[in-house]
């Protein structure tokens, strides 16, 4: 037998859950388009999906969603990758002129 508050806070748990399950899920999918995008090579529409990423790994630590450390590794580790791609770019037009 459990009391009306255990009750409650099972109900209150059930929907904390199920939110959050819908925020967790959204950043995941922004960070692996941001990711494809990088990848692809479309560097101007990499950068606004990377900056929806972060913004929504943001949100996400500020509603304690997710750990602070993790959305800061996973933003670290997403900007290193666009900014890998973007030295290659820049290098590659160099290299065609010689």
């Amino acid at each position: 037998m459990t009391g009306k508050s255990a009750e409650k806070q099972t109900r209150v748990a059930s929907r904390r859950q199920q939110r959050n399950k819908a925020i967790r899920s959204q950043v995941k999918t922004n960070v692996t388009k941001a990711e494809k995008l990088v990848f692809a090579g479309d560097l101007e529409v990499a950068r606004a999906s990377v900056t929806e990423a972060v913004s929504s790994l943001d949100k996400a630590a500020e509603k304690k969603i997710l750990h602070p450390n993790n959305a800061a590794r996973r933003k670290s580790r997403l900007l290193k990758k666009l900014n890998e791609v973007v030295v290659e770019s820049k290098a590659l037009p160099e290299a065609e002129e010689e």
